[in-house]
């Protein structure tokens, strides 16, 4: 199976370049630029215009993405890159001025984020950041522990009451290495058996409401635990996790074996395949949905391209093309 190439490319936090451009699958009547019109004017709308004030225009390339989501309440797609925070919105891109962090283990929640990684050189934080999370779009950060002594790559948090579940990769102060959960946003800790979960995980989800139910994609598949981590069932076979998102209805799974697939699987277990854009030799490797319009998806693949659907993967327009912006 050609599956071998890929894992490395995520588990490294890499990306290689794309050989040429790809072409989006537009079929629809409605043309991309008058989706992105609608999806601007709608948009507009509710955008807090103080989270605003901290963006400035973004026309480059953005590197080593290692996280993904919508801020619900702004309305912006967030990339945590190697150089900073990124967002789409509207068809538009951006970049939050002068906090250039390098973000990792992102996950955006309904007022913020929150994220680990490594700090911008002028900043003057400690390095590694620990686990900081932001409700002003990334203007100002709270620590919640392990400042100067852990990079959190694998980390899940609820969207709507950031609760934790992550992988220390080796013991701090307050923790042991191995799989931890916080139920109350941080302020203490519980290790967890994970009994199940093999392979090497490159990446995590939890409920945005539940979060005793969490999922995670490794090199052995993907698996989904409902007892907060203890415990956890693969639900694939043969097939490599690629990437993995809850929504608050639906798990959302990214595999790869001879070719990358995208699956919504609801939460009483029935599956449908979501069709995918040309991906050749590429597999996605973040999800996000905008919880305010369910069919609003947008996917980040190994080679650095971005896409998104307005209508649950029937058509998909190109937001990234080998890391470099489309405007």
């Amino acid at each position: 199976m050609k599956k071998t190439w890929i894992w490395p490319v995520m588990a490294a936090g890499l990306l290689i370049s794309a050989c040429g451009a790809e072409t989006s699958q537009e079929t629809s009547e409605e043309t991309p630029e008058s989706a992105e019109s609608t999806e601007q004017t709608e948009i507009q709308t509710a955008v807090d215009s103080e989270a605003m004030e901290l963006e400035v225009p973004f026309d480059g390339t953005m590197d080593h993405v290692h996280g993904m989501g919508y801020i619900e309440e702004n309305g912006g797609l967030y990339f945590a890159s190697h150089e900073g925070l990124k967002v789409y919105r509207g068809g538009e891109w951006t970049e939050i001025e002068d906090q250039y962090h390098d973000f990792m283990g992102f996950n955006a929640t309904s007022t913020g984020f929150v994220s680990s990684g490594h700090p911008d050189m002028q900043s003057g934080m400690k390095n590694p950041l620990g686990i900081k999370r932001s409700d002003d779009g990334g203007e100002t950060f709270e620590d919640l522990g392990f400042e100067g002594e852990t990079d959190f790559h694998e980390m899940a948090v609820s969207y709507n009451n950031n609760n934790l579940f992550v992988f220390n990769p080796q013991p701090n102060s307050k923790l042991a290495a191995g799989f931890h959960r916080s139920d109350d946003a941080g302020k203490t800790w519980q290790q967890t058996a994970a009994e199940g979960l093999d392979g090497k995980v490159a990446y995590l989800a939890m409920h945005p409401d539940d979060s005793m139910m969490i999922a995670a994609a490794s090199n052995q598949g993907i698996f989904w635990s409902e007892d907060g981590g203890e415990s956890f069932s693969r639900i694939t076979e043969d097939e490599l996790g690629t990437a993995a998102f809850f929504s608050e209805d639906a798990l959302y799974y990214g595999t790869y074996s001879e070719d990358a697939k995208l699956v919504k699987r609801d939460l009483s277990g029935d599956e449908q395949e979501i069709s995918l854009p040309d991906m050749t030799e590429d597999g996605v490797v973040y999800i996000a949905q905008y919880p305010k319009k369910p069919e609003q998806l947008a996917i980040y693949t190994a080679k650095g391209h971005a896409w998104m659907t307005q209508d649950a993967g029937d058509n998909w327009t190109q937001m990234l093309n080998a890391g470099q912006v489309q405007q």
